[in-house]
Order: structure tokens, then sequence, then C-alpha cells
């Protein structure tokens, strides 16, 4: 779990939390209009620009900002180092029997057991990274459309309050509920923009670059495995994806048998 996304939103809500106790009654900020004006507005503004299907997988793509966790690349090449040994050493059909955590790691080292050519694997490797990144990057969007529209429903919202207000400037009784609606539109529009759906959407983005970077590793490494390139070859081509001051902490491989062969 992230624990960042999570004390990020739940600190921020608190914080608003104190600030609307501590100056007053909570219950003045709860008004039934604004919040079918921003909240379900907004959705069915959003639901416009993509379809329902789409809707539904970006709040299930939404739970990779609280629950996912991407795999480690210095982990990653690590153990792509030693399987690189373990291949040149026993076998490809040796690697059969050691443990991958990471999924479309372990697919892609049984695509290379299996024997299937290098260029075909890299293809199909390649080609579900892509729609996996090109999934989250749809999923990025559609909390960006809600960042875009809830702001404008709340302004939507803030006209029709003082519409209302002035229509109707003789009754003082109603003066007082139409100005709620006008502000608390705005206030709930901002809310739901800036400290819902922008935070998603951009842990949305680092979580897609994170895993198209890990899965780029994977591919690099596999392709290495399986055309027999030395552990000390491979680390060259995979290190080039860490920043130097990363590169120092990778896990001790021993390649000085790799080197020499």
């Amino acid at each position: 779990m992230d624990l960042a996304t999570l004390v990020g939103l739940i600190g921020g809500f608190v914080v608003v939390g104190m600030a609307i106790f501590i100056g007053g009654s909570a219950g003045i900020f709860i008004n039934v209009p604004s919040i079918l004006i921003v909240v379900i507005g907004s959705f069915f503004v959003v639901s416009m620009k993509f379809s329902l299907v789409k809707l539904k997988n970006a709040l299930s793509v939404a739970f990779k900002a609280f629950l996912w966790k991407s795999s480690s690349p210095q982990e990653l090449i690590s153990q792509a180092l030693s399987m690189a040994k373990i291949a040149r050493k026993d076998g490809l059909l040796k690697l059969e029997e050691v443990e991958i955590e990471d999924q479309y790691f372990a697919r892609a080292i049984q695509l290379v057991v299996d024997g299937t050519d290098v260029a075909v694997a890299e293809e199909m490797l390649n080609h579900e990274r892509d729609v996996t990144v090109a999934r989250h990057e749809e999923g990025k969007n559609i909390f960006m459309a809600i960042n875009d529209v809830a702001p404008a429903m709340g302004m939507i919202g803030t006209l029709i309050g003082l519409v209302q207000m002035l229509s109707n400037m003789s009754d003082v009784s109603t003066i007082g509920p139409a100005m709620a609606v006008a502000l608390l539109t705005t206030l709930y529009g901002a809310i739901l923009a800036n400290m819902v759906a922008k935070p998603i959407a951009d842990k949305l983005g680092m979580r897609s670059e994170e895993e198209d970077m890990c899965k780029s590793i994977i591919v690099d490494a596999v392709v290495g495995i399986a055309k027999g390139q030395s552990s000390y070859v491979l680390e060259q081509t995979l290190m080039s994806y860490l920043p130097s001051k990363s590169r120092g902490n990778l896990n001790s491989v021993d390649l000085s048998e790799d080197q020499a062969a």
C-alpha cells in the first residue's frame, strides 16, 4: 500500500475539517443542492466524454494509487543478472526453477524457456506493456477530466445561487439558502478537483511511468538472457535505466565468471 497517497488524502481532509469545526458549526457546510450540482453533475458531464465502461475501469485503476506498489528496478536488475548467469551456466530450462514474484517477468521468462523466438517474444511483451500504459493513461485522463469539470460545475452552481438570490431579494429568508448554494458549490468544486481528482491523476501518471520503466527493464533483460548475453554485458544495458546515484545500491551479483566467459 502507498502510505503517501493515503496519508496525503486523509491529512488534507482532516486539515480542512479542523478549519471548519474550529470556525463554527459543520452543518452549515452541508448543502444537498450543491452536492448534486458538483458531484453528480460532474459525473454526468464526464460520462459524456467517456463510455460508462471506461468510467468503471477508471475506478479500479484509481485503486492502484493506493494499493499497488511497483517492483523495485534495482531488484529486477539484480534478479535478471542472476538469471543470466544461471542461463549461461546451466541452460534456459534451469530458469523454470527460479522463483519470480513479478508476474510480467515470470511470463516473459516462461516465453524464453518455452523456446519462443526472441523477436516474437519481444513483440508480445512490448505489446502488453503498451496496452497496460494506455489503460493507465486512460484512467489518468478521466480523473483529469473530473479536475477540469468540477470547478466549472461549482461556478455553475454559484451562478444558480446568485440568480435565485437576486430574483427574490424582497424575501429575506431566501437570501441565506441561495447564497449558501452559491458559495458551497464553488467550495465543493475546488475540493473535488484539487484534493481528489488532480492528486489521483498525478499519482496514476507516476505509477504508469514506474510500471513502464519496470516492464522495459524486464523486456531488455529477457531479450538479453534469450540471446545468451553475459551478466556483465546485460548489466551495462540495464544500468542505464537507473540514475547514477542509485547504481551503487544494486544488490551485488558475482559477475567474474561471466566476464571471463
